[in-house]
C-alpha cells in the first residue's frame, strides 16, 4: 500500500509539472503582451490561484511541502513581482528558463561572457561537483536521522531540538543540490547560493538576511520590506516581512500536515522579526557596545535554537510531522524495493532471450 501510494506520487509530479508548464508559458504571453499594474495583475491572478491549488494533488507530506515550497510561496511571489514589473522573471527570458525560474526556488543567471572566452567557469557557491557531493551526503545521512525518530521518547529536549534541526537542514540542501544539478547541467545556467554557513552568523540581521534559505530573503525584500519601508521606515519594514514570513509559514505547514494554524510560528517569526529590528537600531548607534564575534555567534546560534524549540518545532510536534516522515520513508523503500525486483526480471527476460 505504501509503495502504491509513493507510485501514485510519481503520477502527480507529472501532471503538476505539465499544468505549471502550461500556466506559466501563458503568464510569460500575458507579461510580454501587458503592461505592469492592475492589467497584468488580473491576467496573472489564475496562475496564483493554480499554484496555491497544486500541493492538494500530492497525498504525502514531502511533495505537499516541497510543491508549496517551490511553488505556492516563491512562484506566487515572482508573479506578483512580475505584476508590478520587478523581480526575478522577465518576459524576453527563453520559455524554459522562466518557467523554470518561476517555479524552481532558484535564481537563475546567465553564464558570465567572460568566463566563457577563457574555458573558465564562474565562480557560484558550489559547482556541479560540490553539488553532487552534498545530495550524496544528505541522501546518506537523512536515513540516520529519520531511523533516530524511532527513539525520540528516549531523547531529551536538548537532543530532539538537535534531531529536527539536523533533519530541516539536512533536507534543505538536499532539494537545493538536486535542483543545482538540474539547472546546472541540462540549462547550462547557475544558481546564486541558498544557504551560505548558518552556524557563522554572528547576528539575527547576518542569520536571516545573509545565510539561511537565501532565496526567501531575496523574495521578500522587494516585495515587502522595500515598499513598507518607503511608507513606514526601516522597522515597520522588518516588522512585516517577518509577519508575512510568519504567514506563509504556517500555509507550509496547513499544506504539510493538514491540521489548522495555531500561530505559534507566527508568533516565533514576529519575535525575531522584533529583535532584528532592534538589532538593526543598535547597529545604527555609532560608538556603542557591540559583542565580539567570538561571543555574537554562539549567542546568535542559542536565540535562534532557543526559540525555536520553543515555538518553532512544536507545531511540527503536534502536527505528527515525524510520523509521516517515517510512513513516508518506509513507501518510499518498498516503492525502491519493487523497482528493484522489476528490473531484476527485466534483466532476466533479456538473459533468458539472448
Amino acid at each position: 500500500m505504501a509503495a502504491a501510494l509513493m507510485d501514485g506520487e510519481l503520477g502527480s509530479i507529472v501532471k503538476v509539472s505539465a499544468a505549471v508548464w502550461a500556466a506559466m508559458s501563458y503568464a510569460r504571453l500575458a507579461a510580454a503582451r501587458l503592461r505592469p499594474g492592475a492589467p497584468r495583475l488580473a491576467a496573472l491572478m489564475p496562475v496564483v490561484a493554480l499554484l496555491y491549488a497544486a500541493p492538494f494533488a500530492f497525498s504525502t507530506s514531502t511533495f505537499r511541502g516541497t510543491s508549496a515550497f517551490f511553488l505556492t510561496w516563491l512562484g506566487s511571489f515572482k508573479l506578483l513581482l512580475l505584476a508590478a514589473g520587478r523581480g526575478p522573471l522577465d518576459p524576453s527570458l527563453k520559455l524554459s528558463h522562466f518557467v523554470f525560474s518561476a517555479s524552481l526556488p532558484v535564481k537563475l543567471r546567465r553564464l558570465s561572457t567572460t568566463a566563457k572566452d577563457k574555458n573558465q567557469a564562474p565562480a557560484p557557491a558550489g559547482g556541479g561537483g560540490g553539488a553532487t557531493a552534498r545530495l550524496l551526503l544528505c541522501g546518506a545521512v537523512i536515513p540516520v536521522v529519520v531511523y533516530a525518530y524511532q527513539f525520540k521518547n528516549a531523547m531529551n529536549r536538548y537532543q530532539l531540538l538537535a534531531l529536527y534541526t539536523l533533519h530541516i537542514y539536512l533536507s534543505l540542501d538536499l532539494v537545493l543540490a538536486a535542483v543545482h544539478i538540474v539547472v546546472h547541467d541540462l540549462l547550462g545556467m547557475e544558481m546564486e547560493p541558498q544557504v551560505d554557513r548558518p552556524y557563522l552568523a554572528s547576528s539575527l540581521r547576518d542569520f536571516w538576511g545573509r545565510r539561511w534559505n537565501l532565496m526567501v530573503p531575496s523574495i521578500l525584500r522587494p516585495s515587502v520590506h522595500r515598499p513598507v519601508r518607503a511608507r513606514l521606515g526601516n522597522a515597520a519594514g522588518v516588522m512585516a516581512t517577518f509577519l508575512v514570513s510568519g504567514l506563509m509559514h504556517e500555509l507550509m505547514f496547513y499544506y504539510i500536515m493538514w491540521s489548522l494554524p495555531t500561530g505559534e510560528v507566527t508568533a516565533f517569526f514576529l519575535l525575531h522579526g522584533a529583535c532584528t529590528a532592534a538589532e538593526g537600531w543598535w547597529a545604527s548607534q555609532a560608538g556603542w557596545w557591540r559583542p565580539p564575534r567570538a561571543a555574537a555567534v554562539p549567542l546568535t546560534l542559542a536565540f535562534v535554537a532557543g526559540t525555536g524549540f520553543w515555538l518553532f518545532f512544536p507545531a511540527m510536534v503536534k502536527g505528527g510531522l515525524d510520523e509521516m516522515v517515517l510512513q513516508e520513508c518506509q513507501g518510499m523503500v518498498a516503492l525502491m524495493e519493487q523497482a528493484g525486483r522489476w528490473l531484476a526480471g527485466a534483466t532476466d527476460l533479456v538473459s533468458s532471450t539472448m
